[in-house]
């Protein structure tokens, strides 16, 4: 049998890395040219500086590198391409990396960059994003940074466990004070106020990250990079990344649809506050894996299903997800404690009952799918939790149906006239 092993030093190895300083890129006649990304570490041996990458790539074993775009411009067709000078996770310095906890991995910095990827849409509110494995777990939108943040993090309280949050104000000391209350691994803002700091700063395993870019982010939100996707034998498919459309509601329509020489349209409008919930979601929606559905109001995030092989299933689960993330949200603002932990059968069963009552609070929600509804089942379901109104690209040839759907249960749904997969 081989020697007991400590596996917990993997995770915090910095293997290092054999791919090379910079790397050329070329399209045709049109070069690009990328620097490796290297931080400053004091080894806790010896006190010495030295310069590494990425502690290590997906998993640990596995090398890895970060590149910057240090020079070169792209342009394919009519389509300019992200230029270097502006840059995000990708420009994060020493002076940025302003707490490194165990240095970053290849994963701390893609869930930062996922968020971003959302963060991009919402300029306007405080917003907070909640991050877990590329998929944001929570977001809000508040009057404060603070409200935005709790308000993300009791969306989904035990998935916001070992997160990374990232904000689109300069973090506040009332923010920290919150954020020292759980367990994330990686906390990035434009900027931090030197109290909040002093409160972050007493987690050492959290890596605190300023990324300045973020309050000109708004300017990525209709820049195309190129998406590149490696395959198993090597090959590479590029793609153009996609562009959200949906910016306000004079972009929506009203779902509509012809069949059989018969125009069926939605009967009920948006409120403002639907349409201030169905932009919301559609923004979400740009950075969740399909797929997807997921539900929101008054500009929170209620539950986000994600990943699943049918429209239908991942409504389901979200739904599922719904009922259980409130009890949840109900036993931390109730009692200070997670559901899980309560031993007291009397409180549980309260909270139990409001669960049901408001159906995992999913009651006066909006529905926002990546994907067009092949069926109306997923109206069905949604109209079962009580959701009043409906965003998705349209498109099918059944749409007559699921407009028929809403109808039936006073449900308002527009369309995008735009996918959102995401893979």
């Amino acid at each position: 049998m081989a020697p007991k092993k400590d596996y917990r030093k993997d995770y915090t190895e910095i293997i290092g890395d054999h791919f090379p300083d910079s790397i050329r890129i070329s399209y045709g006649d049109q070069s690009l040219t990328y620097r490796k990304k290297l931080w400053q570490v004091i080894q806790e041996d010896s006190k010495e500086h030295s310069k590494k990458g990425l502690r290590y790539g997906e998993n640990p074993g596995q090398e890895a590198a970060m590149y910057e775009l240090a020079s070169g411009s792209l342009a394919l067709g009519n389509c300019e391409y992200i230029k270097p000078g502006n840059p995000l996770v990708s420009g994060i310095t020493d002076a940025d990396l302003i707490q490194a906890g165990k240095h970053p991995s290849m994963n701390n910095l893609t869930d930062v960059d996922a968020a971003l990827n959302i963060l991009k849409y919402f300029d306007e509110k405080p917003t907070a994003i909640i991050i877990k494995h590329n998929n944001p777990s929570g977001v809000a939108s508040r009057g404060t940074i603070a409200e935005a943040y709790m308000e993300a993090n009791l969306t989904d309280t035990i998935a916001a466990f070992g997160g990374v949050a990232v904000f689109n104000r300069t973090l506040d000391t009332a923010t920290a004070s919150e954020i020292d209350k759980n367990y994330l691994e990686v906390v990035c803002a434009p900027d931090f106020e030197e109290e909040a700091l002093q409160i972050l700063s007493k987690k050492k395993s959290l890596r605190i990250i300023r990324i300045p870019n973020i309050k000109t982010l708004n300017k990525y939100a209709q820049t195309r990079f190129v998406d590149i996707k490696p395959l198993i034998d090597g090959g590479i498919i590029l793609q153009q990344s996609p562009v959200n459309k949906i910016r306000s509601r004079e972009d929506l329509a009203a779902a509509s649809a012809e069949n059989n020489g018969k125009t069926y349209s939605i009967q009920r409008k948006p409120t403002e506050q639907e349409y201030k919930d169905i932009l919301f979601s559609w923004k979400v929606q740009q950075g969740v894996t399909s797929n997807s559905v997921i539900f929101v109001k008054n500009e929170s995030t209620v539950a986000i299903g994600t990943g699943e092989q049918d429209r239908v299933g991942v409504a389901k689960i979200a739904a599922f997800k719904a009922y259980e993330k409130y009890a949840a949200r109900l036993s931390i603002e109730k009692y200070g404690t997670p559901y899980w932990l309560l031993q007291d059968a009397k409180k549980k069963r309260e909270i139990d009952l409001i669960v049901e009552e408001k159906k995992g609070n999913l009651i006066g929600s909006v529905m926002a799918s990546d994907g067009f509804f092949p069926f109306p089942d997923t109206v069905e379901v949604a109209a079962s939790y009580g959701v009043i109104g409906i965003v998705q690209p349209g498109g099918s040839i059944r749409d007559h149906e699921s407009i028929e759907a809403c109808n039936r249960h006073n449900i308002t749904m527009a369309f995008t006239g735009q996918r959102a997969f995401k893979h």
